[in-house]
């Protein structure tokens, strides 16, 4: 299921699974045509793969500056998946820990480092990494490192070159209509508990255990309840032919 859930590209609206999106925006000719129109100065950017540490179930395509911090980083996987109740955050990178509240106290190891390293400092093409938010109810994603490029300074740091399409749920209860809410106790116990609005209000478990489904490895969790910035749905810059 993971790797055939689709995804459009950012510069032409066509849709590809996450196994070969990678390949279509290195070959994508409107995003060619749109990179030797750029002029001026250049500098470096990172092509990154987002993804749950654990399946592809949800995956995000970025480029961002070489100059951007991973605080930079860690605040766009908020904005996007994961901010519900103003949690730690870290990365981990070739053994070292880049907290987003680090603490100096040597006593269970080395301490962790800030996350104002800029990411020219510390990633390099073709590396994996692994990021967490949430020491308790932990969501894990890992960041692999697609490509390195120099290209001509934009205004953003970072763009989003595409993300998975949302996922279609059908209601566990009806089993007819397409699920809006998620019971987190029902979610947790058997991975069932998808609610379609009418039966999410007659739900045994109640309406404080529901939480709203979204396009993101955090739903369900916690109190997420989406994001407040990007849409479920990714809105390329050019309509579908």
């Amino acid at each position: 299921m993971a790797e055939k859930i689709k995804g459009k590209c950012k510069f032409c609206a066509k849709e590809y699974a996450y196994s070969y999106m990678g390949r279509h925006l290195d070959a994508c000719k409107e995003r060619q045509r749109q990179l030797m129109a750029e002029t001026g100065r250049k500098c470096g950017y990172f092509e990154l793969v987002i993804y749950p540490r654990y399946h592809k179930e949800h995956w995000l395509f970025i480029e961002i500056k070489e100059s951007a911090t991973l605080r930079d980083l860690d605040t766009f996987l908020r904005d996007i998946w994961l901010e519900c109740c103003g949690h730690l955050s870290a990365f981990y990178i070739d053994g070292v820990t880049y907290d987003v509240a680090p603490d100096d106290d040597d006593f269970w190891g080395e301490p962790s480092e800030s996350m104002n390293h800029k990411l020219g400092k510390v990633l390099r093409k073709g590396m994996t990494f692994r990021y967490e938010y949430d020491f308790g109810d932990t969501t894990e994603l890992e960041i692999t490192v697609r490509d390195h490029t120099k290209k001509a300074i934009r205004k953003e740091d970072l763009i989003l070159l595409s993300r998975n399409n949302p996922h279609e749920y059908i209601c566990s209860e009806c089993g007819k209509k397409p699920a809006t809410m998620i019971c987190q106790e029902c979610y947790y116990e058997s991975g069932e508990g998808f609610l379609c609005e009418d039966c999410s209000k007659t739900h045994e478990c109640g309406e404080d255990m529901q939480l709203n489904v979204c396009n993101s490895p955090r739903m369900g969790v916690c109190g997420y309840e989406g994001s407040n910035r990007y849409p479920d749905q990714f809105v390329p810059d050019v309509p579908a032919k």
